[in-house]
């Protein structure tokens, strides 16, 4: 079984790249940076998905039974739609290629739960509210996905919070406030959301790409686990494997933290906290996985031992430094 993954050295990718290898299966990572493990770097080529002509010869050559689509352009720092074309453009050079894959069987095409905006509820795959210029590109990906269909099976992943070992902003740098103690609870505004363990993750896409979803009237498929979590309890259960406890703040003292940090950014300088990172940590986002539920319903890890797991890797990654 050959399976291509676009992105494959990127967060998600690494761990999808690494279970694919551990099944048994021949894997290709097309990425246009080199992968953050040193021994899938054998399973690499470097090209660039904006490419058609590149793109297309290195999917054509490798002749895959399946496809992941994970490459695209993450962080919210862009300031037009320009700046997002791994997206954009990414994805319909994608759709163009694999009309002509006759082996192709099934093809997943990533998006992300930021096509509707934190704390809204899609009534349907077709309902969107974007807050950032980010989930603004997702849509259009998956617009394009939608008019230009394959002509194999096809699935569109939509990612909540994920986190874990290879994972990179904002959820290390939540593990490594509270590793160093400078972490604390927002007063009383705790939030309770959809996260997702990353090998949870991996388990997911491998039930969905591996299931046929032909005659499925719903498309898309969100990630994550299927227990929401405040994130005070989350964060406590973190301390208690540290031996930590975390203490609370008033929320006006961060919210004016927030506003220092949203001025420090108007000249370039990064700050821990801001307005928009402060109302994502205090605004309630339940997603609905019951559709990915049905296909993927009993998930190898639970939260303690995905957070032992976590602080594990983190504790390797810090004494390979």
């Amino acid at each position: 079984m050959k399976i291509i993954i676009t992105g494959g050295s990127g967060f998600i990718g690494t761990n999808l790249h690494e279970k694919f290898l551990i099944d048994g299966f021949e894997v290709l990572n097309i990425d246009i940076k080199c992968p953050r493990k040193s021994s899938l770097e054998k399973y690499w080529k470097k090209v660039d998905i904006t490419n058609l002509d590149e793109f297309r010869i290195a999917i054509e050559s490798f002749s895959p039974d399946y496809i992941v689509h994970l490459a695209a352009r993450t962080d919210l720092n862009g300031s037009s739609l320009n700046d997002y074309s791994a997206n954009t453009l990414g994805v319909q050079n994608l759709m163009k290629i694999v009309k002509n894959l006759k082996s192709l069987k099934k093809v997943l095409i990533t998006s992300s739960m930021l096509v509707c905006k934190l704390g809204y509820q899609p009534k349907d795959d077709f309902d969107f509210n974007p807050s950032t210029i980010y989930g603004e590109s997702k849509v259009l990906s998956e617009m394009y996905v939608r008019e230009n269909l394959p002509l194999c099976d096809w699935s569109i992943l939509r990612p909540t919070s994920i986190w874990g070992p290879w994972f990179q902003a904002p959820y290390k740098n939540f593990f490594d406030m509270i590793i160093d103690k400078k972490y604390f609870h927002i007063g009383n505004r705790g939030c309770i959301k959809t996260y997702g363990y990353i090998k949870n993750a991996t388990y997911q896409i491998e039930k969905i790409l591996f299931t046929n979803t032909i005659e499925n009237k719903r498309k898309v498929f969100y990630l994550g686990d299927y227990e929401e979590t405040n994130i005070e309890v989350w964060a406590n259960r973190i301390g208690f494997e540290l031996g930590i406890s975390i203490k609370k703040v008033p929320y006006f003292l961060v919210k004016f933290l927030a506003i220092f940090g949203d001025i420090l950014k108007t000249i370039n300088i990064n700050f821990p906290m801001t307005s928009f990172r402060l109302k994502n940590m205090t605004t309630n986002n339940i997603i609905d996985l019951s559709n990915t539920k049905e296909i993927a319903p009993n998930l190898p890890s639970n939260r303690k031992n995905s957070i032992k797991q976590t602080l594990s890797w983190l504790k390797t990654q810090k004494k390979e430094r």
